[in-house]
């Protein structure tokens, strides 16, 4: 004969009326009482000693550290370090909390460059903890210049962290003392006491309002749902610390539900573009429509991906999926939506989300980002060669195989006034991008392979640039007829100031503009030796396609592609 079970189970967890509960709640009143007393007591100290371990490590360490670096280039430049060095004295008082704080900096020798302490009877000339001293040094040979650190020069224990600044010399010390921690902690004790007190009266009224406190679960469950509905956005219902009874069972088996909803929603988030998420999260109907909007089309497309793929077969999905990856991440960052990916290009749109020339600055951060992140996986791709020849030579498959995933992208980037919405039927749609500026993205992007540029921009990018940020300086790289066009258009190369190396580069593309101005004026004697000069790889292009020949009858400047 089976046991009758004296609860109900779902699998292995029984589901207790809220009628034995009640039987047994004012069994465990007063060792909850304890229990939460000793907790509340604990997490109390925890924060305390947090927060002030925070505060010196976050804020007035960073700060002093960054003006320290500032005072000593304009002591290199002023010789005047005392007004230095009492900057540095202001910066340290500023943050001081406690009534003994300090912050002080002493060379390898214990020799103090400053000290300022909060209690203005405490100074010192030289740190003479000379076990810590020595320890510190010993750290900073092995390669160690910051971390914490606990001392006593002569006033009782401090403890704090340091960082070495090596414009200075000089070992960077926020501390506080032990006995201002003390009080702290006595503080904490007596908030702890007067917890205790309070705690003490609440459950001696607890048991009138025992028939709340069985419910309160409910109240919790019925306001994350009613949260939930105002963000028409379903989420999970926290359960971690609820009771095993049936009301905790319903709200798990709307988790349940929940989570096999949200699963629905992320595949649909990755196959569709933003906006269209945010309408069908919205519960807006998504319909066949759309309309002429002013945005900017960002085209990426691989280098040699013919024979990357010959070389790879299969295995070129994984490299990309690899790029896309970066790429894709790259692009939402910078507010940019995936219009489309067709085998190794991308189509990106900015504007859809904001208006303005901002979606323009936004494209050529996302571009110059994306051709970064490609350097950076063809770098591991180098390392990686390094370490394999360190014990054998590459054999020849394995050379093609190398260059195959050495990815290389062109990235051209147009705007202005296209189509942008759902196009197909009612049962099947894309969201997708139409107009002349969207082709001209994508003739831009295979210009980059005529002139050796990782990105082109038209002249629609380049004023709307310039018309919001002083970042980027573009420069003009040619007039050019592309194929199926009747008139000439200019391109640019947009120049980053804010990298390193900005400035000698932008030098030699100011020498390029004055050749390219020859070039234009048909005084391609004077051009060829401008573009020699600036020693650049576009200016190989047009070296070559001048030759040393003069410029052509009725010459116009511009130049006509015959291949897209």
């Amino acid at each position: 004969m089976a046991k009758k079970k004296v609860f109900q189970y779902v699998g292995n967890t029984p589901i207790i009326p809220i009628s034995v509960k009640i039987l047994v709640i004012f069994v465990f009143l007063i060792l909850l009482s304890n229990f939460m007393t000793n907790f509340l007591s604990i997490h109390l100290s925890e924060k305390q000693k947090t927060e002030l371990t925070n505060q010196l490590m976050i804020n007035q360490l960073k700060e002093l550290y960054i003006n320290a670096g500032n005072q000593y280039q304009i002591y290199a430049y002023s010789k005047e370090k005392d007004k230095c060095i009492e900057s540095l004295i202001r910066t340290s008082e500023g943050g001081f909390t406690q009534k003994n704080s300090c912050a002080f900096a002493f060379d390898r020798t214990g020799k103090m460059l400053f000290f300022a302490c909060n209690n203005k009877a405490v100074n010192k000339t030289i740190f003479s903890d000379v076990k810590v001293l020595d320890k510190l040094n010993g750290d900073f040979e092995s390669g160690k210049e910051q971390g914490s650190i606990v001392f006593d020069i002569g006033n009782g224990e401090y403890y704090g962290i340091y960082k070495y600044h090596h414009d200075w010399n000089c070992y960077f010390v926020r501390a506080e003392s032990r006995s201002d921690s003390l009080m702290q902690m006595y503080k904490v004790i007596g908030i702890t006491a007067g917890i205790i007190i309070l705690l003490t009266v609440i459950f001696m009224c607890l048991g009138f309002f025992m028939f709340n406190k069985i419910f309160e679960n409910i109240k919790k469950i019925t306001k994350d749902l009613y949260d939930m509905q105002q963000r028409q956005q379903l989420e999970v219902i926290n359960i971690d610390d609820a009771p095993n009874d049936d009301i905790t069972y319903l709200a798990a088996s709307f988790n349940a539900l929940s989570v096999s909803v949200n699963n629905l929603l992320n595949t649909f988030k990755k196959f569709v573009s933003k906006d269209v998420v945010n309408k069908a999260y919205a519960n807006n109907p998504i319909s066949l429509e759309g309309k002429q909007r002013e945005l900017t089309i960002l085209f990426s497309d691989i280098k040699s991906f013919t024979y990357r793929t010959e070389t790879l077969g299969n295995e070129i999905i994984d490299v990309l999926n690899v790029h896309y990856n970066k790429v894709i991440h790259t692009v939402h960052q910078s507010t940019g939506v995936i219009g489309s990916i067709i085998g190794d290009a991308v189509l990106a749109i900015f504007g859809t989300e904001m208006t303005g020339a901002d979606k323009s600055v936004k494209s050529i951060e996302a571009a110059w980002e994306i051709t970064n992140v490609t350097a950076e996986l063809r770098e591991k791709m180098h390392e990686r060669r390094k370490e394999i020849e360190k014990k054998r030579k590459l054999t020849a498959a394995e050379d093609r195989v190398y260059k195959a995933v050495l990815l290389d992208i062109g990235v051209g980037i147009d705007g202005g006034t296209v189509f942008y919405g759902n196009i197909g039927s009612d049962e099947h749609m894309a969201n997708t991008v139409i107009g002349d500026n969207v082709n001209s993205a994508s003739r831009l992007e295979g210009l980059t392979r005529e002139y050796h540029l990782p990105v082109i921009v038209s002249e629609y990018i380049k004023k709307e640039a310039e018309s919001i940020s002083k970042r980027y300086k573009f420069y003009e790289i040619d007039t050019v007829q592309v194929k199926g066009k009747t008139t000439g258009k200019k391109i640019y190369f947009p120049i980053d100031t804010y990298v390193q190396g900005a400035v000698a580069l932008s030098e030699k593309y100011d020498i390029f503009e004055e050749g390219l101005a020859f070039y234009y004026k048909g005084d391609w004697t004077k051009a060829r030796k401008k573009f020699k000069e600036s020693d650049l790889e576009v200016s190989e292009v047009f070296l070559e396609r001048m030759g040393r020949k003069s410029a052509p009858a009725k010459w116009s400047g511009i130049w006509e592609m015959t291949t897209k």
